[in-house]
């Protein structure tokens, strides 16, 4: 099973971007969406330290609410 966590991007340089979600930060690689490359302020989807996919900021939130969800009915 893969999983992608949705992030927003706050700083593009080449083809990577600094992308954040609930606080934490990472670089990601922008270079498996170089056909419809995102901008500054988009919300993608984040697997392995890339890029995969742009997404809507309602289904990010959504996302983010269920991990949340899954994290404290599982104890951690």
């Amino acid at each position: 099973m893969c999983l992608a966590i949705p992030m927003q991007i706050e700083s593009i340089e080449g083809f990577t971007a600094r992308c954040q979600a609930k606080g934490v930060w990472r670089d990601v690689s922008l270079f498996m969406m170089q056909d419809a490359p995102p901008a500054v302020g988009d919300f993608v989807m984040v697997h392995v330290g890339y890029a995969i996919q742009k997404i809507a900021e309602s289904d990010a939130r959504t996302t983010w609410e269920l991990l949340d969800q899954i994290l404290e009915e599982s104890g951690a």
